[in-house]
């Protein structure tokens, strides 16, 4: 006997049987995916599988299936109404809020001022999930921390745990929640509306009492009628707020120890008849950076006879015994003021105060004066002699800043000869001798004599010019058996030429190097002999800057005639200075 299981039976009680031939116990799967997209799966139509899916009925069709009523067994009812439409109350009542006035009374202990407050508050009802909050508005200069006093929340109503209703509310009632009572007074229109379209009649509206403490607060405002002054305090704001005469003054500080006249300068504050007073400093004046003398304030001229033995320097005088304060008129430019017992000559003014005082006090004459400010006399800058240490440059820069810099090079001359030398053969014919006897402390010097040592005449040294710094240097050429060691006999310095001072140094150039010159190094005196012959190739490069008589020399030592240019350079040269000679 077969079972035919793919139409099933009614879902009936006693009906229904567990299937015997089933095999698969899976979970079906009832999506599939499309595009990326998860959609619902539908299986074939007369499979007997189509499941019911709310996404396939239209809106239409499930209200016509609430609308339907079954088929009774035993008959149908005739008589039942059709449901209604149900409406959740989120969906109802958003947005919707009750809204009531009212106030609570607090106690004030330990005041004399005051022994309770009236504190208003409003409370909100919200009909969408039945919860309250209660709200303080703020009152100006309440010194209360106000605002929220009960957030939004369910509140209890009693101590079994019932919670209010908006059904509980009506005007004219009291609240407790959380241990303080709240007296509501009134509501909004909205609220009214609500509550009388429920069928609750709402009480008649009250009024919140008056706080005493803030009415005793409440002062009414005096209103004075200030009669018109011309000194009146705000119109010399407004008219002379930042107009300020400047006088630049002279102080007198000579009958002091170590006394001076200092410059100043004066400003009078029109707008309180104020002063201050700044000293004018210079530039490396040694003083502290503090200008100001006489801070601003108002400077007494005439103090009552009461208050004249007290001492002027301190001036602890209160406004009631001061009879005058320094004005305008008492500036005179020209003449000398007395101010905190310091004198000060007003030489000059500025052109506003110029015009303030041709425009309001014309018979007040400005008699500038020429009065010598200086405060310090220019100081002559010495430099102290040379003491033989270093070159020149270099121990000069120490007389020039306290942390000496190296001497400036030429840069350009140093890139453009660097590596080029002149050359020269000489002789020693004169020699400096010195002794030196240190237990004695005494030197004894033998100046310019013929060297009368005759292994001194055999002596040969090589006297090297550097180009590129205009520096010598010496080399002595070693003789064989002739008990002197040769070497270096002088290092790399710049030689002056002899009789030169040190405040105008003049040194050796190529233009006095030639063959049998003379040159004195340091009391050594040194007969040119020979030299290269690169000296004279430069030396004609530079043949305009070069006198003749050392090119010739060069000349008449190496053989060599001028050339066709320089032949004709120099014929040009005899004859312009022929046809000088005779015009």
């Amino acid at each position: 006997m077969s079972i035919n299981t793919r139409h099933g039976l009614p879902f009936l009680p006693g009906n229904s049987f567990r299937d015997l031939t089933k095999s698969a116990f899976h979970r079906a799967q009832t999506l599939d995916f499309k595009n990326g997209y998860a959609l619902p799966r539908r299986p074939a139509v007369g499979t007997g599988q189509d499941p019911l899916l709310s996404v396939n009925i239209s809106h239409s069709e499930r209200n016509q299936l609430i609308r339907d009523i079954p088929n009774l067994t035993y008959g149908t009812d005739t008589h039942r109404p059709p449901p209604l439409s149900f409406i959740p109350a989120h969906a109802a009542y958003d947005k919707k809020v009750l809204r009531f006035y009212g106030y609570f009374r607090q106690e004030v202990l330990h005041s004399p001022d005051e022994h309770f407050r009236i504190r208003p508050v409003v409370i909100y009802y919200h009909l969408e999930d039945d919860s309250m909050c209660v709200t303080e508005p703020p009152v100006e200069n309440s010194g209360i921390p106000q605002g929220k006093l009960i957030k939004r929340q369910r509140l209890p109503k009693n101590q079994r745990g019932d919670l209010y209703h908006w059904k509980d509310l009506n005007v004219g009632i009291d609240m407790s929640l959380f241990g303080t009572v709240y007296r509501i007074t009134h509501c909004d229109a909205f609220t009214q509306d609500f509550m009388e379209s429920q069928g609750i009649e709402l009480n008649e509206s009250e009024s919140i009492p008056n706080d005493p403490y803030t009415i005793r607060r409440v002062q009414a405002q005096q209103t004075h009628i200030t009669p018109y002054d011309h000194n009146h305090q705000l119109e010399r704001f407004l008219a002379l707020d930042r107009q300020v005469l400047r006088f630049y003054a002279l102080w007198d500080d000579s009958d002091s120890l170590y006394g001076e006249k200092r410059p100043v300068m004066l400003h009078y504050y029109l707008v309180d008849d104020s002063v201050d007073i700044c000293e004018h400093h210079e530039a490396n004046s040694g003083r502290d950076p503090f200008p100001v003398l006489l801070h601003r304030q108002k400077v007494p001229k005439h103090i009552k006879s009461s208050c004249e033995p007290f001492p002027s320097c301190v001036l602890e005088v209160s406004p009631q015994d001061v009879e005058e304060y320094f004005s305008p008129g008492d500036f005179r430019v020209g003449e000398e003021v007395t101010l905190m017992g310091r004198r000060f000559l007003l030489y000059d003014c500025d052109d506003f105060t110029r015009k303030y005082y041709e425009q309001n006090h014309p018979d007040i004459l400005l008699k500038p004066l020429t009065v010598d400010t200086r405060t310090q006399q220019d100081i002559t800058k010495v430099i102290p002699p040379y003491n033989g240490f270093g070159s020149l440059e270099d121990s000069l820069q120490n007389c020039l800043s306290l942390i000496p810099e190296p001497p400036k090079k030429d840069v350009i001359k140093l890139l453009e000869n660097d590596n080029k030398v002149l050359r020269y053969m000489a002789r020693l014919v004169r020699v400096q001798l010195i002794w030196i006897i240190p237990l004695l402390n005494i030197v004894l010097q033998q100046h310019k004599q013929d060297s009368q040592n005759p292994l001194d005449e055999g002596r040969r040294f090589i006297l090297s010019y550097y180009l590129s710094d205009d520096m010598i240097s010496v080399f002595e050429r070693s003789t064989r058996n002739s008990g002197i060691i040769g070497g270096k006999f002088l290092e790399k310095t710049r030689v002056p030429k002899p009789g030169s001072s040190v405040e105008n140094p003049e040194y050796f150039g190529p233009a006095d190097f030639y063959i049998g010159a003379t040159v004195e190094v340091f009391g050594h005196r040194f007969v040119l002999m020979d030299a290269d012959r690169y000296v004279l190739s430069y030396l004609e490069s530079l043949s305009h800057h070069i006198p003749e008589h050392t090119l010739s020399s060069l000349r008449q030592k190496f053989g060599v005639s001028r050339t066709s240019d320089q032949e004709e350079q120099h014929e040009a040269e005899t004859d312009g200075a022929a046809a000088v000679l005779q015009n």
